[in-house]
């Protein structure tokens, strides 16, 4: 979503008696049963589970089209649905109003800053639209911008960009974030920084709703993750247990000397190696067994066992067998009105 952007949850002061800052908060943060939604005949989500706790990371993944955008615009409250139950903070989104807009804070994927205000001024002008802000000094540290406090927005680079719109986010002092892609052309050193960030959301006691496509960025945030493909959730389960990741059989890994074959390993082993990439792989269900095996033939040999790696399948790779490659042939349904 692009434009100038506008106070995410705002919430205007209406003469009325502020309510008390703190709402008692669900166990769960999110509860989804059975939710749908259809643009013409495509069904975008064909009646998906979800429940998100109070307090935790949840990364929503999936390629593009699968349904992912949809949801999330659904539990913002920016979309209708077809079907199914939504509580997002305890409430219904089609029926929330500005109070519970103020108990929620979204980073876009893309936001256009006023490019004549400071970083200060623009963050005090978001402060006055929440009944109880958190301290602007505060929110502009939290999010690594101290320095920039007094540059316009026209002089921060691309990751300083993004810290501002998470500021901005926070500044109501939300109960509840959702961040759509946060670190989208981060170079790595900006990536690690906003991670940092988010995991001080965490010990805040921030619920975070996360979507992103690097699944490094999954694995190091997450307390859970959900897959969704073709408007299904397909997996859901911690990083480390994600689609049987915990049980899945390791992977012996190592690159063979120049003039080495594979038909020349161990006969146990020779029958199972599989040569990628330029490096030899054994499925090994018992790795110390291989690694015997592999030991006693390479120092026969005469040769180490270069590179050698043994571990279990990356979340990636775990990602990449759930959706197959997937991509909606009209992922753009997903955005029709």
């Amino acid at each position: 979503m692009n434009g100038t952007p506008s106070p995410q949850g705002a919430y205007a002061h209406e003469g009325a008696a502020a309510p008390a800052r703190r709402h008692t908060v669900p166990v769960s943060a999110i509860q989804v049963r059975g939710l749908r939604k259809s643009y013409g005949d495509h069904e975008v989500v064909r009646g998906i589970d979800l429940e998100v706790g109070s307090g935790e990371v949840f990364a929503f993944l999936g390629p593009n089209g699968a349904g992912k955008t949809t949801t999330v615009e659904i539990l913002e409250g920016y979309r209708s649905r077809d079907g199914g139950e939504v509580s997002v903070l305890g409430v219904d989104p089609v029926a929330a109003d500005r109070r519970w807009r103020s108990r929620v804070g979204l980073v876009l994927q893309s936001c256009t800053m006023p490019a004549e205000l400071t970083v200060g001024e623009l963050v005090t002008l978001y402060a006055g639209y929440y009944p109880h802000p958190r301290a602007v000094p505060e929110t502009i540290e939290l999010v690594g911008l101290a320095e920039q406090r007094d540059a316009r927005t026209a002089q921060l680079s691309g990751g300083q960009l993004r810290r501002l719109d998470v500021a901005l986010a926070l500044i109501g002092d939300p109960e509840l974030v959702f961040l759509d892609e946060p670190t989208t052309g981060f170079d790595p050193s900006a990536r690690h920084h906003a991670w940092e960030v988010i995991a001080n959301l965490r010990e805040l006691g921030k619920t975070i709703f996360l979507t992103t496509h690097y699944m490094d960025e999954a694995q190091a945030l997450a307390d859970r993750v959900a897959v969704i493909v073709a408007g299904e959730i397909v997996a859901e389960g911690t990083p480390e247990t994600l689609g049987g990741r915990d049980r899945a059989i390791s992977d012996v890994s190592f690159t063979l000397p120049p003039a080495g074959s594979v038909t020349e390993l161990p006969a146990e082993l020779a029958p199972l190696a599989e040569l990628r990439d330029g490096r030899v792989h054994i499925p090994a269900p018992e790795p110390a067994r291989v690694l015997y095996a592999l030991s006693g033939w390479a120092i026969a040999q005469g040769d180490g066992l270069r590179d050698l790696t043994v571990g279990r399948p990356t979340l990636e790779d775990i990602y990449l067998k759930l959706t197959d490659g997937v991509e909606a042939s009209a992922g753009e349904q997903e955005r029709s009105p």
